[in-house]
């Protein structure tokens, strides 16, 4: 092309190099590596007209979407409503710098890669803006071609840096990776429906009993889908009280409340282009209810503290084990917000509904644990999978992911028994535990109030009812288990 072979003047103008031998490393002759997944998005924001137009068509002709603006006003007024991946600031905007806007920029957008620009090149400018933030510094005139071996750099780092946020969160769930090859066929009617939405953009809403594996068909629906090389965060709506839980869906500015002593941009904004799974929706306090039905119908948000409106393009899917139409009708959930959500509706069904998955399903789960356990590959005895058919599994596909794991480390030989699976003393409601606290005990009163909130978490379906039994908040309870890293 042309274009590529042209360079870009301080003015703006494309003009042919003035020598035609090129340089020593020529850059357009240089393989052109492939932007990893689709074009970035990238603020422009240079004082001279000229300049922008060409640069708008440079990045626009290799698909990025560019938002051109002239001043550190604009540039500022952009950050604030959207999410960039890459920025090209000119170092010098009219009366303005172009090195105080990178501080400004940074803390709209954290994860944004800033490349100055300028036809006023120093060696001490270019380590001042790698001081302050900048990712690199390009001194004009350049080519489209440097121009395009940045913007490929910048998708690279973006690209890695997705992939490690993600590697991240599937770490933190420590869960071994559920094969879908259900024999069951409402089962496979769920998987192929699954399947089919995945391409879209829709909201999904996940039901079924806890432990029957709605967080794992939320990951495989993100997977599945357009969106599976983009970011993929976990949100439990009952974690934490209402507001430390509108900082961890949209993010708060330093000082929005106390303890807030740095910005923090939310789980929405670093799952931009990807998936938010927010599990037990039905715990989500009525006073986020009005602020996410927002964000789902116009993927528009406020960060605590900061009055500016911001968008993002997040995929949202949600599960719950409750009757949500019986929280409308006690008031407790917003009528609006459940049609909002229920787009595509999924129920899982439980595991004893599906007791054909049981032998593949825990043939998986034994040789997981085993190689993670470092033992050879162990099998199932028939006695122990007869056991496991039978059992009524109120625990779900968690509880016989517990279980294999228990047979996993307790087993002598190459065969796992009955005797390893734990199912009698999984029914027996007084069996001893080793370690015990009772009353009367020398122990601490901060030793027997932990262990006695560890035992209700245990029992009570949510932190609402474990709060109610507790006889205290919701906000005590998050502050208790916070103190004793529950």
């Amino acid at each position: 092309m042309l274009l590529m072979e042209s360079t870009i003047k301080a003015s703006g103008e494309f003009v042919s190099p003035p020598v035609p031998a090129p340089p020593a490393r020529p850059l357009a002759d240089s393989p052109t590596p492939s932007i990893p997944g689709e074009g970035l998005r990238i603020l422009l924001v240079d004082d001279e007209p000229n300049i922008r137009k060409t640069l708008v068509i440079c990045l626009e002709g290799e698909g990025h979407q560019v938002t051109a603006v002239g001043s550190k006003l604009a540039a500022q007024s952009a950050a604030s409503s959207q999410v960039f991946d890459m920025a090209f600031v000119d170092l010098r905007l009219g009366n303005d710098s172009g090195l105080d806007l990178i501080s400004d920029l940074l803390a709209l957008n954290p994860g944004l890669k800033i490349v100055v620009i300028t036809a006023f090149a120093s060696i001490d400018t270019a380590v001042t803006a790698i001081k302050r933030g900048a990712t690199d510094y390009l001194p004009k005139p350049f080519t489209p071609a440097q121009i395009g071996l940045m913007t490929r750099k910048v998708a690279e780092i973006r690209a890695l840096e997705q992939k490690l946020f993600s590697a991240r969160e599937a770490l933190h769930q420590a869960e071994p990776e559920i094969e879908f090859n259900s024999q069951n066929p409402a089962m496979r009617r769920l998987l192929a429906l699954a399947k089919q939405i995945a391409s879209s953009s829709a909201t999904v809403s996940i039901s079924g009993e806890t432990g029957s594996g709605k967080g794992v068909l939320a990951r495989a629906i993100h997977n599945w889908s357009s969106r599976a090389d983009k970011p993929f965060a976990t949100v439990s709506c009952p974690s934490l009280p209402a507001e430390p839980l509108e900082s961890e869906l949209f993010g708060h500015k330093r000082g929005a409340f106390t303890g807030a002593v740095r910005d923090n941009p939310g789980r929405v904004a670093a799952c931009e282009g990807g998936t938010l799974f927010l599990d037990e929706i039905g715990e989500l306090p009525l006073s986020l209810q009005p602020k996410l039905l927002r964000f789902i119908q116009d993927r528009e948000y406020e960060r605590l503290g900061d009055p500016a409106t911001r968008k993002a393009d997040v995929r949202v899917i949600t599960a719950t084990n409750r009757d949500l139409k019986t929280a409308i009708a006690e008031g407790r959930f917003r009528e609006d917000l459940y049609y909002r959500l229920n787009v595509i509706q999924i129920e899982i069904p439980p595991l004893r509904e599906r007791v054909e998955d049981i032998p593949a399903l825990s043939a998986h789960l034994l040789d997981f644990f085993a190689r993670q356990n470092h033992r050879k590959p162990l099998a199932l005895s028939d006695a122990a999978l007869a056991a496991l058919k039978a059992h009524a599994w109120p625990g779900n596909v968690r509880e016989l992911r517990n279980m294999l794991e228990r047979a996993a480390i307790l087993s002598s030989g190459d065969v796992a028994g009955v005797e390893v699976l734990g199912l009698n003393a999984m029914h027996s409601t007084h069996a001893p535990v080793p370690g015990e606290v009772k009353l009367g005990d020398p122990v601490s009163l901060d030793e027997l109030e932990e262990r006695h909130i560890k035992r209700i978490l245990e029992k009570a379906p949510s932190l609402e009812e474990a709060s109610r039994i507790l006889g205290i908040d919701q906000a005590t309870l998050w502050r208790r288990r916070k103190k004793y890293g529950i």
